[in-house]
């Protein structure tokens, strides 16, 4: 890992910025792909999956039957962590349910809020060589706190046409309406579009690979909403004298096992912690099965040492605003109080990453490339719109027409003016009755 110490703040920018992609190449690469899932439906989704997942497929949705016996296919102490998870998934969102407001501005006005579920909302689950189960119960759960209507979920099929037993048990534990052996740019077009098996969605969530991010923001400019900008996934430990070194490499190097292109940062305020944990990373990294990918990646990590500063740790960590952010320090909470930029924080030693990732509650879909400085990591919220309403009565517009009329005339929009005349009117009629 590259080793920092003490950088001037003039580095710090430079320092924070992640890899840039060439995203034009991207664009130029799935939007052809976009145009023939919208132009020729389920036949060009059977082609390209059989050109980039090398699958055969005659039905693209999973059957009733193969839902049900994915259960029959996974171990005991599977099921039971999964159910154990949704558990806490469940718990923790369903304490977001958002409470209606009813306010009265002035006299006779009243305004109200409420939340409302997303009619239609598409999950994207990356399988390959690691199948994220977890991100079903993480986009799925939520989606049927919120009262979402219809519940799609694409993931990449196997070359024989299968799909993770996990995948599937976890799909039907969380309510998933339908489920389609679809991967790639493909799978977001046909949530985007919609197809002759593939209903459009409203909202498409999940993480993927490049090609599946670049296919979200494209069909987000004019077809569907999406969840957030996204990149490679992300970890910094902010640590100091009191951090147990081994617990920080392993969670540096869980993050780095994600792919070559994830990043891994210790920040800490303790010179021997920095040589300790970089030690330890090595000692770890060695027998990982995972050991390739884990390697190139914390090649191009960072450790970044303010010796005894903990504030310029701290702003430093606001500008870098990680995806993830654990803070292993004797005051924990304290140094939390003043993080404002992060995805999702873990307090103190024996708060890992991977207790968010999988079961403790939280929700593990989050902002990555420095977008937590204005993005929220997945919530409740993400499935609901507000709606407002508000209504007026005939007593209270004496008082409250001049206030529109005066403002619309300012604006010389005259017809905002003449309905809200019209109404004074009348509301003065039926008043002196």
């Amino acid at each position: 890992m590259n080793l920092l110490i003490n950088p001037p703040r003039v580095q710090w920018q430079e320092l924070a910025e992640r890899p840039l992609f060439d995203l034009s190449s991207l664009f130029a690469t799935v939007q052809p792909i976009l145009n023939e899932v919208r132009t020729h439906g389920d036949d060009a989704l059977r082609d390209f999956e059989k050109r980039f997942d090398h699958a055969e497929l005659t039905d693209l949705a999973v059957s009733a039957s193969e839902l049900n016996r994915a259960e029959t296919n996974l171990p005991d102490t599977l099921t039971a962590a999964i159910r154990q998870a949704h558990h806490n998934i469940t718990k923790f969102h369903e304490a977001q349910r958002f409470e209606p407001i009813v306010v009265e501005t002035q006299p006779g006005i009243v305004c109200e809020q409420r939340a409302v579920p997303i009619e239609r909302v598409g999950l994207y689950i990356p399988g390959g060589t690691a199948p994220l189960f977890s991100t079903v119960l993480m986009l799925a759960i939520p989606a049927s706190i919120a009262g979402c209507k219809e519940i799609v979920l694409c993931t990449p099929p196997a070359p024989d046409g299968s799909i993770h037993p996990a995948i599937l048990f976890t799909a039907k534990l969380c309510g998933v309406s339908k489920v389609f052996r679809l991967g790639g740019a493909q799978a977001i077009a046909a949530m985007a579009y919609g197809t002759e098996s593939v209903p459009r969605v409203d909202k498409i969530f999940g993480p993927g690979n490049q090609y599946v991010m670049a296919a979200k923001q494209l069909v987000s400019l004019s077809h569907v909403a999406i969840d957030m900008p996204a990149g490679p996934s992300e970890v910094e430990v902010l640590a100091d004298a009191t951090c147990q070194p081994a617990f920080v490499a392993a969670d540096l190097l869980s993050q780095a096992e994600h792919g070559i292109d994830s990043q891994a940062v210790l920040v800490t305020t303790n010179l021997s912690v920095a040589q300790r944990v970089a030690e330890e990373t090595a000692r770890q990294l060695a027998p990982l099965p995972r050991r390739d990918i884990a390697e190139k990646s914390i090649a191009n990590s960072r450790i970044i040492v303010f010796e005894n500063d903990m504030e310029s740790a701290i702003a430093f960590t606001n500008l870098y605003a990680p995806e993830h952010l654990i803070i292993a320090t004797e005051d924990y909470r304290e140094v939390a109080s003043h993080i404002h930029s992060a995805g999702s924080v873990f307090l103190g030693n024996y708060s890992c990453e991977s207790a968010g990732d999988y079961a403790s509650g939280t929700n593990h879909t989050l902002p990555t490339k420095a977008w937590a400085r204005s993005y929220s990591g997945l919530c409740l919220d993400s499935f609901q719109r507000k709606l407002t309403l508000q209504e007026l009565n005939p007593k209270s517009l004496a008082a409250f027409a001049p206030i529109v009329e005066a403002m619309a005339t300012a604006e010389q929009l005259d017809a905002h003016r003449e309905a809200m005349r019209l109404r004074r009117l009348a509301a003065e009629a039926e008043n002196a009755k």
